[in-house]
């Protein structure tokens, strides 16, 4: 192949692979089309020329300004308000590029947008070329009569997004658009609901008010005299009746003229190929074709992480004009089918609601996913990867890709379909009403044909959902609307996203269902015009739940909802994630810089006074070691909450108790971390387990035994998540807290549980068990259980207090030294202790990585856990870098 071949490929795979996550190769005729991208350094200055520097596209100003020494850190202590006069500046971004005689003579040159973040004026040899107005829309501009031999000079000026959002505001009068600004302790700007960009950049209440400008994705020239292919995707769909597959592939084609030619279509290793005349129509448009799958040949199915493999095949797609070949492009295509199941249920009023993948019911696991930056040029490949690795690890399947953040880079969504991990995507609306003008109507329109035809080539996605919470912010009055004002609001959500959006979701993608809202009462909310009387009911749809001041030990308190999608407690990260961001005057629960890194009100005092009801609460007299205790119990807390109120929904699967059950989701709140700070997390920002992440191996485990009181009576649950039965049976171990050996040991008779169920296999009064031990009571003796099948261990074990750890007798110091080691297999550390130790946590400082338990219950004398590392490091570095803190050495 020629070297302007090579070139050739590398462009237009470029271009491709911004739309096409599932892309892996395109080639054509190179003198068809020219790709010229224009990334790298450019030049940036702020309104009145008194900042001028140089500046990465893709990129943001923060991150510019950071990297040229203009500011600190923005995550550095108070500096997100220090910084706050970026965001309210106009920047404008500056390159100077040479075009070939090649390229300018071409038929049709395109200046394209990957993302502009948000408002922007275009201008190329000092002539307007365009405007933008959304950070989630891909903009073209035919600019061939602009370009000249020589130096051309593109300018891209930026409005300051909170003084346009602002100046929208104003400018509708008729009536208020609520919220108009985020709670004072946010710290953050108003009316963002204004502008298309991500809404959580004006703040959240888990994170910073970092407003970005920029050009946050690619820029370049295309240039092609026939046609350019824009964007390629595929769709596999199952006739269910014909038993056959099918896949539609659509084109996005912009061509110069109506052209004719032939399109060919083919699996090979599934012996299905199909080739068909067509013509493609001058301008945009869409092209679809459909490869119907060979009945003969066998295809091998995409699963869900935990239910099966990910395979794919590569699908080729050719074009030819007069013989010749203009087109070639070769991407992945996957097989599954989706369903979302809202149908009568049997002994309850309402309507189910779960998720069938390839036919069989899948109890969806795992969290809510957030921006992993506040500047996202700053996110890498690595970050990614080891979010989703680690949301795996942790045996979840689903990630629920939150409506106030961003729509994610393609890498997301090929890791989410490698890995098996599900997406619920929301649309990018949250917690907010909206304006419906039209001309915020139509770029909404724009941004969602647009990331509907980018993503739904992913079989990771399994679900659209309009918004989150504003449905429920309507029919519960969040903003306080006056009665006889609602109707327009409720006009104007569903104009919005009934109308629109909906409209547009049913009109490219056929193989998913699209919810409006989340949480919502789903068939139901449409059946009440959409927004229901009370989105929370338990008989139907999807739930969000949150109470920090109900005893979370007490899974009483829990909604039996039909689906949890968003639930949670707030812990703070390590001192070694909030060391770099912070001095010695700020390591105090108490200092500034606690209260200022707390964005949700009273959250600081919420989580002791949860602490406060099962724990003594840290009291050391240095300083330092209280405050490291004191975030060493907010995580003992947050992960002993969301593993009691997770295994309540993971065993209320199979049961309908007083009308209410059949829970077939648990998706806490939430995965990650956007800085670092005090957050409902499960990974802290860097990428480091909280206690939260390692409870959730265990309690989002395939096989899990649950163990829970009702009216003083103790019962173990057996949840399987297997296709296949199981006969298990329960082991019991009693325990008191001041000795290592079980004070007695029983076992229940073996149980039937069917794949797919939650089964209680033991059942006993606590009172009864505790005499059948002897020297036992309540403040005493603890339990542990794990399940059995023909006698093997099966699952994790699990544990029981029969008392709050901070009413335990006999509970002391257990001593706990530790020793290091380097294997042939790795990095080891074995514990031994005195005692019974609860929450025991190992914490290695600022090296990467993960050991493979933490925050147990150690209730031998030796135990022994593996660390993996994501960096080199040695036995000695480990060692000297190791502490190890349990319940009883915080008081």
């Amino acid at each position: 192949m020629s070297l302007r071949g090579n070139i050739f490929i590398r462009a237009v795979c470029v271009l491709l692979c911004l739309f096409v996550g599932v892309l892996t190769g395109f080639s054509s005729v190179p003198e068809q089309h020219r790709s010229l991208s224009l990334a790298g350094k450019w030049s940036l200055s702020n309104a009145n020329g008194s900042v001028s520097l140089p500046a990465q596209v893709p990129g943001c100003v923060h991150s510019a300004l950071q990297q040229q020494g203009f500011i600190q850190d923005p995550y550095f202590r108070f500096n997100d308000v220090s910084y706050r006069w970026i965001a309210f500046d106009n920047w404008t971004y500056t390159t100077t590029f040479n075009v070939s005689a090649q390229v300018r003579t071409k038929q049709k040159v395109l200046l394209a947008f990957d993302g502009v973040d948000t408002v922007a004026s275009i201008w190329l040899n000092g002539v307007a070329v365009g405007n933008t107005d959304n950070m989630f829309r891909r903009y073209d501009f035919s600019v061939r009569d602009l370009l000249k031999d020589g130096d051309n000079v593109l300018r891209v000026r930026l409005l300051s997004p909170v003084l346009y959002a602002s100046e929208r505001r104003e400018a509708h009068s008729a009536y208020r658009v609520p919220p108009e600004c985020p709670p004072d302790v946010q710290k953050g700007e108003c009316h963002v609901n204004f502008i298309r960009k991500e809404q959580s950049s004006f703040s959240w209440d888990w994170g910073p008010s970092f407003p970005t400008t920029g050009l946050w994705k690619g820029v370049r020239l295309e240039a092609f005299d026939v046609l350019q292919l824009v964007q390629v995707s595929s769709v596999s769909l199952y006739n269910f009746s014909l038993t056959q597959w099918r896949v539609q592939v659509e084109l996005l084609v912009d061509a110069v003229q109506t052209t004719n030619g032939r399109i060919s279509l083919s699996v090979p290793e599934l012996h299905s190929e199909q080739s068909v005349h067509t013509h493609f129509l001058s301008g945009r448009t869409k092209n679809t074709f459909v490869l119907h799958i060979n009945t003969s040949s066998t295809v091998k199915l995409w699963w869900p992480s935990g239910r099966g493999d990910q395979p794919f095949y590569q699908l080729t797609v050719r074009g030819f004009q007069d013989g010749s070949l203009i087109l070639n492009t070769k991407s992945k295509v996957y097989f599954r089918t989706v369903e979302l199941i809202q149908e009568p249920v049997v002994g309850s009023p309402g309507l189910s609601f779960y998720f069938r993948i390839n036919g069989k019911p899948i109890f969806l696991k795992g969290s809510n996913w957030i921006p992993a930056h506040s500047f996202q040029d700053q996110i890498s490949p690595a970050v990614l990867r080891n979010l989703l690795q680690s949301a795996v690890d942790a045996n979840m399947n689903t990630l629920r890709v939150w409506g106030g953040g961003v729509y994610e880079q393609d890498l997301f969504y090929s890791l989410c379909d490698e890995l098996g991990i599900m997406i619920w995507q929301d649309f990018m609306f949250a917690c907010a009403m909206y304006p419906t003008e039209d001309d915020f109507i139509q770029t909404v329109r724009d941004e969602v044909v647009q990331q509907l035809r980018r993503l739904k080539s992913h079989p990771s996605v399994i679900i659209w959902s309009g918004n989150n919470e504003n449905e429920a912010a309507l029919a519960t009055d969040w903003f306080d609307i006056p009665a006889s004002q609602r109707p327009r609001y409720v006009k104007d959500y569903v104009t919005l996203y009934v109308n629109n959006i909906r409209e547009l979701v049913q009109e490219e993608d056929q193989s998913r269902p699209f919810l409006v809202s989340s949480p919502t009462n789903g068939a139901e909310s449409e059946r009440e015009g959409w927004v229901a009387a009370n989105p929370y009911d338990l008989h139907y749809g999807d739930t969000h739940f949150y109470s920090y001041t109900l005893d979370c030990w007490d899974w009483r308190n829990f909604p039996r909802t039909r689906f949890a999608s968003e639930y949670g407690f707030q812990s703070w990260p390590s001192f070694s994630t909030l060391q770099p961001v912070s001095i010695k005057e700020d390591w105090s629960y108490s200092s500034n810089f606690s209260s200022h890194r707390q964005h949700h009100e009273g959250g600081n005092q919420q989580m002791l006074q949860q602490a406060a009801s099962h724990f003594n609460l840290p009291n050391a007299t240095d300083p330092l070691k209280r405050f490291t205790d004191t975030l060493y119990i907010t995580q003992v807390m947050q992960a002993q909450c969301v593993k009691t109120q997770t295994e309540f929904y993971r065993r209320s699967q199979t049961e309908i108790i007083e009308g209410k059950g059949h829970t077939m989701g648990a998706l806490y709140w939430q995965l990650n971390d956007i800085w670092q700070g005090p957050s409902w997390s499960s990974i802290e920002f860097g990428g480091k387990w909280k206690m939260l992440h390692y409870f959730a191996q265990n309690f989002f485990a395939p096989v899990l035994p649950v163990g829970f009181e009702d009216e003083d009576t103790l019962f173990i649950y057996a949840v399987s998540d297997m296709s296949h039965d199981l006969k298990l049976r329960a082991a019991v171990s009693v325990y008191s807290w001041t000795d290592l050996h079980p004070v007695c040991s029983l076992k229940s008779d073996p149980v039937l549980v069917p794949g797919g169920s939650a089964v209680a296999i033991f059942k006993q009064p606590v009172a009864a068990l505790l005499a059948g031990c002897g020297r036992c009571t309540r403040l005493t003796c603890l339990l542990t259980f794990h399940l059995e099948d023909s006698g093997a261990q099966l699952g994790p074990t699990n544990h029981h207090f029969l008392c709050s750890p901070k009413d335990a007798q006999g509970l002391q110091r257990p001593n706990i030294t530790a020793t290091v080691q380097q294997d042939p297999t790795g990095l080891t550390v074995t514990l031994r202790s005195a005692s019974v130790a609860p929450f025991v946590w190992l914490d290695v400082g600022n090296i990467p990585g993960r050991f493979s338990s933490n925050g147990f219950l150690m209730v031998s004398s030796n135990v022994t856990v593996s660390f993996t590392a994501w960096r080199p490091t040695s036995a000695a570095e480990l060692s000297r870098s190791l502490t190890v803190t349990s319940l009883t050495d915080v008081y």
